[in-house]
């Protein structure tokens, strides 16, 4: 038997919207088809939010429909789009720029304008609100077995890549690309960069002076309350303080420039 496709939801407007998003696709998929991914993204950060409903989204089974609702340009000139991949992932949301790191990694991405005549009664009519009035019911759709060329034309859509850092064998240069909510700054500088053997890194915020930090395998070996440089999660060097804010330390957030320097060993 096919299996049903899962739904993703990812957005910025808190769960009390997300609610009427989820109501929209209960009613036409079975119980479990859902898995909210998050709602509390920084509020009309495109560029932070491709990063990560990539990160996020990348891992989930071929055939799933990722929908993201970041969209500070809701009512106005901004496309509607739905994106067939490669491995059979649909992807639905604003075209912003959020959707195409994701698209791009799942592969061949087939970009098309949502028509919004073309979903029939389950679309509602509005202005401030196509997460539940239009990106909703296309996913439905979508998930139930419409293709996205169904949904409308062909469309060019606009381009957002991850920002990608320099690297040489000594120096990295990068930016900050999530703050996440303890404070720690999540650069897009790889962690395998550092070798294994290194201990201490030289850390400059935008045009700083560098300093030498400590490079910890956790946050306990950190130390409460001191600033140092991790491995995160999401494969790349971040800046955190132990129990505490390194954004508010250091007073950095998103796109704030970052240099790393290997440093010898003291």
């Amino acid at each position: 038997m096919r299996r049903q496709p899962l739904v993703t939801l990812t957005t910025d407007i808190g769960s009390a919207y997300a609610a009427q998003m989820k109501a929209v696709l209960a009613r036409r998929l079975p119980p479990g088809s859902v898995v909210d991914l998050a709602h509390d993204l920084r509020p009309h950060a495109v560029g932070e939010a491709a990063f990560l409903l990539r990160a996020m989204a990348v891992g989930f089974p071929p055939g799933t429909v990722h929908v993201a609702v970041i969209d500070p340009g809701v009512g106005g000139s901004r496309a509607p789009i739905a994106i067939g991949c490669a491995d059979g992932s649909r992807l639905v949301g604003p075209d912003n720029g959020v959707l195409m790191p994701l698209a791009e990694a799942l592969g061949r991405p087939r970009v098309f304008r949502i028509d919004r005549a073309r979903l029939g009664s389950i679309g509602r009519v509005g202005t401030t609100f196509d997460g539940r009035d239009l990106f909703a019911p296309a996913a439905a759709l979508l998930a139930t077995g419409t293709r996205p060329a169904r949904l409308g034309p062909p469309h060019r859509p606009v381009r957002y890549a991850v920002p990608v850092p320099e690297l040489t064998a000594t120096r990295a240069v990068g930016e900050v690309v999530h703050a996440d909510r303890f404070g720690n700054l999540v650069t897009n500088v790889p962690t395998a960069w550092l070798p294994d053997d290194v201990r201490s890194v030289g850390v400059a915020l935008g045009t700083g002076r560098s300093r030498r930090l400590p490079l910890a395998r956790s946050y306990v070996e950190l130390g409460t309350g001191h600033l140092g440089v991790l491995g995160s999660s999401f494969g790349l060097l971040e800046l955190a303080v132990a129990e505490g804010s390194a954004a508010r330390r250091l007073r950095a957030n998103v796109g704030s420039p970052v240099r790393f320097e290997r440093l010898r060993r003291a």
